[in-house]
């Protein structure tokens, strides 16, 4: 067994410099040099020609890329990521920041509001992108202050009287914002000064998700909900997303560990296993929903599932000995070959987003929004495989 495991950490490890050098070399030039447009902001898509489309932008892609780069620092980017942290963030600010100090969904491509509702997840990855940012300006107490700002007036117009937050939405009770609230949250609570605000919305999601969202006699975790965060009736309410078992399974070990939290450590565990089961064995790699009895309903298999599935994976592999310890890396190993499959784009630096069931993906330009997750599971691989 200790053999099996030295040899999926060393196919880690190789996998872990190659994609350090692809993101390096490749990709962080590339969406710096194309994909921001020298007017303000980052541009949604590059096409496979190398070719930026003009279009619409959401305000969450604006956060996800200034994140991106100020992670790029972090990791020693020899590029301006200073400058491309700021592009991002003083974008927003510019043109999606409303009188209320939240921002708003959509802007047109020279910069107009198109939709100037006020979404619980866009606002989470503004919050995100400002974690990191102030986490390589420590010194700047005014991005601290804008966060605690957010946070203050998210709570003030987006709670719900039965707990959690709204989504702007057909749907309006919903895990995925929480989750990515969750993630911001725990990235200001291990660098800001007043910690315990962040930690206390930390907790607050984790016992609402413990609590309403996952189910946990199924050991499964649902998208929709109604007002008294129940089971929504109908198709919604029966939706599982293999990729949100994933980072869910994330967020709650790294939760887990900093509360010293054994329970939330099991369900971390159990959602990993739910997961797995919307894996596509035969093409190795997981699919985007599956329904509570674990039948696939979309069998199409986007790129940030095999992202999220390689970051759980390698978390709990962590913590785990034996054949858990094994099995869990070769989670890990069998997902970051089928994240190399989604990256083998005609231009390096570039990436594939769909794999359709027949195996084959669809020709469309690479979406911005998708590096985020790749450079978060970059990170996690680094950090586990540099042990």
């Amino acid at each position: 067994m200790q053999a099996v495991v030295r040899e999926a950490i060393d196919d880690l490890r190789l996998n872990c410099a190659r994609l350090e050098r692809w993101l390096l070399d490749s990709a962080l030039p590339l969406w710096w040099n194309v994909g921001a447009d020298n007017c303000g902001g980052f541009h949604e898509t590059i096409g496979l020609d190398g070719l930026p489309p003009v279009g619409t932008r959401r305000a969450r892609v604006q956060g996800r890329q200034s994140y991106v780069y100020a992670y790029a620092g972090a990791v020693g980017w020899r590029g301006p990521w200073q400058s491309a942290t700021k592009h991002g963030l003083n974008y927003l600010n510019d043109r999606y920041r409303m009188h209320d100090g939240l921002y708003a969904t959509l802007v047109s491509h020279d910069g107009i509001v198109l939709d100037a509702t006020v979404k619980t997840y866009d606002q989470a990855f503004v919050l995100l992108a400002l974690a990191w940012q102030y986490r390589m300006w420590p010194h700047s107490s005014q991005i601290e202050t804008a966060a605690q700002n957010i946070r203050k007036r998210l709570e003030c117009i987006k709670r719900h009287a039965n707990g959690g937050f709204v989504e702007a939405s057909d749907i309006p009770f919903q895990s995925n914002p929480h989750m990515h609230l969750l993630e911001a949250a725990l990235a200001w609570s291990d660098i800001a000064a007043a910690g315990s605000n962040w930690n206390s919305l930390a907790d607050e999601i984790v016992t609402l998700a413990l609590s309403r969202f996952l189910d946990l006699e199924g050991g499964f975790l649902r998208e929709y909900f109604d007002e008294n965060w129940e089971q929504l009736p109908g198709a919604a309410g029966r939706i599982v997303e293999p990729g949100h078992q994933f980072e869910w399974a994330w967020l709650l070990e790294r939760w887990a560990r900093k509360r010293g939290d054994d329970p939330a450590k099991r369900f971390a565990r159990r959602l990993f296993e739910a997961g797995t089961r919307g894996v596509d064995r035969a093409r190795h790699v997981a699919v985007d929903e599956v329904d509570n009895n674990f039948n696939v309903t979309r069998n199409s298999a986007r790129l940030w599932p095999q992202t999220e599935r390689l970051k759980a994976a390698l978390i709990l592999s962590q913590a785990a000995e034996g054949e858990a310890r094994a099995r869990y890396l070769g989670e890990a190993c069998e997902a970051v070959c089928a994240l190399w499959r989604y990256l083998d784009a005609p231009i390096s630096g570039l990436w594939r987003d769909k794999l359709l069931p027949n195996d084959q993906f669809v020709e469309e330009p690479a979406p911005a929004s998708s590096f985020y997750h790749i450079v978060c599971a970059i990170a996690v691989l680094k950090d586990v495989t540099s042990e």
